[in-house]
């Protein structure tokens, strides 16, 4: 046995590491520069580091105002403001709401958060339709533009011949197919003068189409005002000057009906003056036209100054070998073609097959039809056109432009789409109801909605009949538009209205017979109509029926208390002398010491002697006990009264009194 080096250890060879020269172990050695020191805890770390000065670095907050879309998030608000997410959460919650960072804030939210005191800054809301699409610079060279047709929109008071007028230059009837003799679309035409092309748009004249006929005159190159001699510059005879000037286009006034007995043109004239409108043979810069449309004097005379305008004050060229573009007219959803969409070129030549996107609609135009309902290969600037290929109507006023290939154009459509959506669901969240919202709501009585699916023929038209709904205002009831579109009045539809328990509104459109069949069944009213008019006028009186009936008070007659006999069974008796008037049984009775009315009830019960009797005239004495008050006085007076509920027959009528309180 080997020895032992230690005890109980055996003595065992070593042996030679690898890698180690002769044999030898390497040992490693580290140098620790701080290991001489004596160590110090953490704590002390930080504080000598906590001691040592350190840079400041100023945080720098954003200025300066900012823009956002309708419907911003919680997120992107707050990247917009550079301001931390949780800022804006506790700005929302101090509000009385609690946010997620993914929800969309309303108009109104957003400028509460921007005027905060902790953000303080100006945050400009754009809305998807306020949204212009961005100008476009184009540079054409000069030998690529042509002359193009001057774009003239005929603008003016209702009834007085704009329509007849179009009519009779385009020899057409167009005016017979119109509802009540109103125009209530955009149409667009073409007619020819010494060789020469001119469009018209001619918009409607009623005051809720105000929206249309100011889209006409954004569209438009020149501005024809129609007035007529017998009647004189009426309100919407301003307005359509208002939007003709907003939109920067010159104006020439037709002076129509100059044919009737009464007929005053030199009147027009002046009252025009007084709007800023001088006649050119008055040292003006205003071409005045007299003409009759009935009876188609002085046309030509009419179409040379608008020619003449056009010439001198404009310069109307295009590029037609440049991609499409121009605004939308009108749209529509045609039974058998689809979606139907009235575009003005403005730039270049549409051609069949062309991808297109107007607002969010999308597609591939498979056709194109003239004004006259021809078929067309393409359409030139100054044209208008209809086109078939479109996913939906597009919205009216809406810029369309061809793309380069229908993947493009349902990108940027759905790009669209998405902004609308968000807006939507916007609005919906600023309509929530927060359970102190409600309790204020019961509180005060609820609003009780008039649900509604309205459906129109045309775009224009289902945003006209919405904005005149919009002015019915009134506290207890409002007209709520669940669901609008375009085309006839659908399974769908009736199906919605169903389960909203809504009303049904078609406007220049009809049911088919399976959904008139469903509504039968559902029991769902549908009513249609083709002028404005009669659309308001029966919401309004279906709005009066939703209203509560009005409590109005009846005084009866005055009783005076002369003695008092009390009754250990029921009380204390009062011995009136009936002063004025009757005291009627079960009728309310004010209790009136010294002029102030001190108790309000009801007459329990009333004899004559010991008879008891229905009511007692004046000048008979009666006794008299009130229903829960003892506390009558010789000296009272008894003002007896009665309350009635009268059913409203208008929406200005006075709402319902509330209750008398009981002292």
């Amino acid at each position: 046995m080997a020895e032992s080096s230690g005890p109980n250890r055996p003595n065992r060879p070593v042996r030679p590491r690898q890698g180690a020269v002769g044999g030898q172990r390497k040992r490693r050695v580290v140098i620790d520069s701080g290991a001489a020191r004596p160590r110090q805890d953490a704590r002390q770390q930080r504080d000598r580091q906590d001691a040592r000065p350190k840079e400041r670095r100023e945080v720098v907050q954003p200025t300066g105002p900012v823009s956002v879309p309708s419907g911003v998030t919680v997120k992107d608000i707050s990247a917009a403001l550079g301001i931390p997410v949780a800022q804006i959460i506790k700005i929302m919650m101090g509000l009385g709401e609690m946010v997620t960072i993914t929800q969309s804030l309303s108009d109104e939210a957003v400028q509460l958060i921007a005027a905060d005191p902790a953000v303080n800054r100006e945050v400009n809301i754009k809305h998807t339709a306020d949204e212009d699409e961005e100008p476009e610079a184009y540079e054409d060279a000069d030998e690529d533009l042509a002359p193009r047709p001057p774009v003239v929109t005929i603008m003016g008071h209702v009834d007085h011949g704009k329509t007849t007028l179009l009519d009779a230059i385009r020899e057409t009837a167009v005016v017979e197919t119109e509802a009540g003799g109103i125009t209530q679309h955009v149409g667009a035409y073409q007619v020819d003068h010494d060789g020469r092309r001119i469009t018209f748009l001619d918009t409607p004249g009623h005051e809720a189409f105000t929206a249309m006929r100011a889209r006409g005159a954004k569209v438009t190159d020149i501005a024809v005002l129609v007035v007529a001699a017998d009647d004189g510059v009426m309100p919407q005879t301003r307005e359509s000057i208002s939007h003709a000037r907003a939109a920067g286009v010159p104006i020439v006034v037709a002076v129509n009906k100059i044919d009737v007995a009464d007929a005053n043109p030199q009147r027009v004239r002046t009252e025009l003056a007084s709007e800023g409108l001088q006649p050119e043979e008055w040292g003006g810069t205003t071409q005045f036209a007299d003409v009759s449309a009935r009876e188609k004097l002085n046309l030509d005379d009419l179409l040379e100054r608008v020619l003449l305008v056009a010439d001198a004050e404009l310069e109307l060229t295009a590029n037609p070998n440049a991609e499409a573009s121009g605004p939308i007219i009108e749209s529509r959803l045609d039974v058998g073609r689809g979606p139907v969409a009235t575009m003005l070129v403005h730039r270049g030549t549409l051609r069949i097959g062309d991808a297109v996107v107007a607002g969010d609609a999308h597609g591939k135009v498979r056709a194109l039809y003239n004004y006259r309902g021809e078929k067309i290969r393409e359409a030139r600037p100054g044209e208008p056109v209809e086109i078939l290929g479109f996913d939906h109507p597009p919205p009216a006023g809406e810029l369309c432009r061809v793309v380069e290939n229908e993947r493009q154009a349902r990108h940027l459509a759905g790009l669209r789409g998405q902004r609308l959506r968000t807006e939507q669901r916007a609005q919906q969240s600023r309509r929530g109801v927060s359970l102190e919202s409600l309790f204020d709501e019961l509180q005060a009585g609820a609003v009780q909605d008039l649900n509604l699916v309205l459906k129109g023929d045309v775009v224009g038209s289902v945003e006209a009949a919405i904005g005149e709904l919009s002015k019915i205002q009134h506290p207890e009831v409002r007209v709520n538009v669940i669901h609008q579109g375009v085309g006839a009045i659908t399974e769908g539809d009736i199906m919605l209205a169903a389960t909203s328990n809504a009303l049904v509104v078609g406007f220049n459109v009809r049911p088919n017979a399976e959904a008139r069949g469903l509504a039968d069944r559902e029991g769902v009213e549908i009513r249609t109509y083709r002028v404005i008019y009669e659309l308001t006028q029966d919401i309004e009186q279906a709005l009066v029926g939703m209203l509560s009936p009005v409590q109005t008070e009846e005084t009866l007659g005055e009783a005076q208390v002369r003695a008092l006999f009390r009754a250990s069974r029921v009380g204390t008796i009062a011995g009136c002398m009936v002063t004025s008037g009757v005291v009627r049984r079960n009728a309310r009775v004010r209790v009136v010491r010294d002029g102030t009315v001190i108790y309000e009830t009801t007459i329990a019960q009333l004899k004559r002697f010991k008879e008891d009797a229905r009511e007692v005239a004046e000048g008979f004495e009666c006794g008299i006990l009130l229903d829960g008050f003892n506390d009558v006085k010789e000296g009272d007076v008894l003002e007896v009264y009665e309350t009635r509920q009268v059913e409203r027959t208008d929406l200005s009528d006075a709402t319902p009194a509330a209750p008398a309180a009981t002292v």
